[in-house]
């Protein structure tokens, strides 16, 4: 997640084949050869042939994207949004987000997927997401909680970090943009002021920001994106 201005915000950001024959058939062939066959029979049975065909998945086709995501989940969660990971690790995350790219939608940004409520659960630049807050020295005052996303049909985009202050002290900075599609894969979000809230006390700073994303991979399960400046972003669905 990248920021345009100082003010944190979290980045928007994110295909199976199934294998089957197709079968040319000529009923008229089909007739000539067994006229006694009745033509509507025969018609009816040769549909239901071809239609099991094509509607037979290939299992290992879809076996490499549940392998792939399950793999880079384990790899990122518990890890402070990638904060705790070594270099080899990051690479190991980058490669298995590349394989993915493979399968991914020939039109992502068109997915209903992309709809509802996300956990961000890595970046290939830790501190990136949240700005200040999840710097170095950030992370010595602000221990954050959760950062999530909420994308509301049709265009709304909602950015939240919770964290904890001086180890006691609840809060959070919360993001409200629209989100606009650049091609089939790339989008830009416009966020308005962000909104700080520390215990009781609530304030508004900074002004307007936007980023751009490129839908990488989507699914039932995570989101996966390249910013404008090259970061990887890993989201999981709550």
């Amino acid at each position: 997640m990248a920021t345009a201005s100082a003010s944190p915000s979290l980045f928007l950001r994110s295909s199976s084949s199934c294998g089957g024959r197709t079968n040319i058939i000529t009923l008229r062939s089909s007739h000539s050869r067994f006229p006694h066959l009745n033509r509507r029979h025969v018609k009816k049975s040769l549909t239901l042939t071809v239609s099991a065909s094509v509607s037979v998945s290939n299992p290992e086709l879809r076996a490499a994207p549940d392998d792939l995501v399950s793999s880079i989940l384990s790899k990122v969660l518990e890890t402070d949004g990638g904060v705790l990971l070594k270099s080899q690790e990051h690479k190991e995350v980058a490669e298995m987000a590349q394989q993915l790219q493979n399968y991914c939608l020939n039109e992502p940004v068109k997915s209903p997927l992309i709809f509802g409520e996300w956990d961000v659960a890595y970046c290939s630049q830790p501190t990136s997401p949240g700005g200040g807050y999840r710097s170095a020295v950030g992370r010595l005052f602000f221990k954050t909680k959760q950062m999530t996303q909420v994308i509301e049909a049709p265009d709304i985009v909602r950015n939240k970090i919770t964290f904890t202050a001086l180890g006691f002290l609840d809060g959070e900075v919360s993001l409200k943009g629209k989100l606009k599609a650049l091609d089939t894969e790339w989008i830009q979000v416009v966020f308005e002021a962000p909104e700080l809230k520390l215990g009781s006390w609530e304030a508004r700073y900074g002004g307007e920001s936007q980023v751009k994303l490129r839908i990488t991979y989507i699914d039932e399960k995570i989101r996966l994106g390249v910013g404008s400046r090259g970061s990887l972003f890993v989201f999981q669905r709550k």
